[in-house]
């Protein structure tokens, strides 16, 4: 176990020094940002801090006065240490990729167990940054404790993953999009905010009178936004499915209705919007301990599929992560254990899934299971339990065995994980906006920026073809 230990104030003389070095990172700066609650653009803000004085993002000054801190309470005098004065003078900025070395020296012994201490903070080329002097009380008692160890700290800016995706729309043409029934204060201001970001361009359908109502209470203007009045939701469900099928519309998007209302309209055999692909939904999810965005399919559509759906919910899953700009979408075919066992139905189908994307049967993405969720997501996982794979540890897409197990990792991973979600139906003739009652705007938004990009990528397939 590791100690730290004090110097007493007898132990101590003039000139004796102590040092700590440390590399300042973006996650130094924002963890400092968050405890004193400094959010000068100068130190967080890229955009601002390279027209500002030195042009770059550099860290809050006092940043390095508690790297002095830290060195005087645990190397020099150490634990028992009682800070009285601190004087400090900043001499040049410490940018990211700095490489700062604090120093602390003796520089007098006082009465009363006093000690005056120079105090230089230096970076890299050894220019001095930061110079001051302390003034402390020195402990007069040994003092030998383990170190505690600190905690691990995950930063997570929220929203900020989302906000890429709503940035990579930023030079496409809004979708003429259908808001079925958007009656509640989420869904109309949603859509309105979507409208305002160049993501939709929306036909609100639904009783003229409560969605006038609904945009009163909530403040905001409908001026030049086309309303059809229908009397009821079922109605609204309808109508936007006829305003897709008359070539108004390329998207749906879910207002206050429930989602088998509307996707009743959606699947009716004569009037609605299948394909020869089965319609499947796709979550969105940025989740704060995973290093990029996670797909999980399907949460909300197919209750039990059976492998020919497995097999259209995998690809439309693997075409909307290319959508996204991931070239080879990693695919992991979940199940309880990563093992194929007759008696468990979802490892016969991740490994028949396996086998029909080996026969070209499933396209554009690198597919493995079945696979167990912790050696799907953890690669430390993937390598206790011996797992060599390109995709355990590392997958973008979760295909999850039925509705009922898919709801509850993402829902899981919602309220116990802090993800954000974002979701979209495909397989229909448009893709269909389909989001929670309990989603906010940024979540709205980013599921309109899904289906804005995904129209982009199946315009381009047609384009090629």
């Amino acid at each position: 176990m590791q100690y730290i230990e004090n110097k007493t104030y007898d132990e101590l003389s003039v000139g004796d020094s102590a040092l700590l070095t440390r590399c300042l990172q973006p996650d130094d700066i924002q963890l400092f940002a968050v405890m004193s609650g400094d959010v000068n653009p100068a130190h967080v803000d890229p955009d601002f801090a390279r027209s500002d004085l030195f042009h770059h993002v550099i860290a809050h000054g006092m940043w390095g006065g508690a790297l002095i801190s830290a060195v005087l309470g645990t190397e020099l005098p150490g634990p028992g240490t009682i800070y009285l004065d601190q004087s400090l003078h900043f001499s040049a900025p410490v940018a990211l990729g700095d490489t700062v070395t604090v120093k602390v020296t003796v520089a007098e012994k006082k009465p009363k167990n006093r000690l005056s201490i120079d105090c230089l903070c230096t970076n890299q080329l050894g220019k001095t940054v930061i110079e001051g002097r302390a003034e402390v009380i020195a402990p007069t008692v040994k003092i030998r404790r383990p170190r505690v160890a600190l905690p691990q700290v995950h930063l997570h800016e929220q929203g900020a993953r989302y906000a890429q995706l709503i940035a990579a729309t930023r030079e496409l043409e809004p979708v003429p999009t259908a808001v079925v029934h958007p009656c509640d204060d989420v869904s109309l201001t949603g859509a309105l905010e979507a409208a305002t970001q160049g993501l939709i361009l929306p036909i609100l359908v639904g009783p003229l009178a409560k969605i006038i109502a609904t945009a009163a209470a909530a403040g905001v203007s409908l001026d030049g936004i086309e309303v059809i009045d229908v009397p009821h939701s079922h109605a609204a469900a309808e109508r936007a499915v006829a305003l897709v099928r008359e070539g108004r519309v390329r998207a749906l998007m879910k207002g206050k209705l429930h989602t088998d209302e509307l996707m009743a309209a959606v699947v009716a055999r004569d009037t609605g919007l299948r394909t020869e692909r089965r319609m499947s939904h796709v979550f969105a999810m940025d989740v704060p301990h995973y290093p990029k965005p996670l797909l999980i399919t399907d949460a909300a559509i197919n209750i039990a599929p059976d492998l020919e759906t497995k097999r259209d919910i995998v690809q439309n899953a693997i075409d909307l992560a290319r959508a996204l700009g991931i070239s080879l979408p990693k695919v992991a075919i979940l199940s309880a254990v990563e093992t194929v066992n007759p008696r468990i139905t979802s490892t016969l189908d991740a490994s028949a899934l396996c086998k029909m994307a080996d026969r070209g049967q499933i396209t554009g993405g690198l597919l493995d299971g079945p696979l167990a969720f912790d050696n799907a997501v953890s690669k430390t996982a993937a390598a206790t339990k011996g797992i060599v794979s390109p995709v355990a540890g590392d997958a973008d897409i979760l295909i999850a065995p039925d509705l009922e197990s898919g709801n509850m990792i993402a829902k899981q991973l919602i309220y116990l994980a802090g993800a954000e979600s974002a979701g979209i139906v495909l397989g229909a003739r448009v893709p269909i906006i389909l989001t929670s009652r309990a989603d906010g705007t940024l979540a709205r938004l980013a599921s309109c920026a899904l289906a804005q990009l995904y129209l982009k990528y199946t315009d381009q397939k047609v384009l090629v073809v």
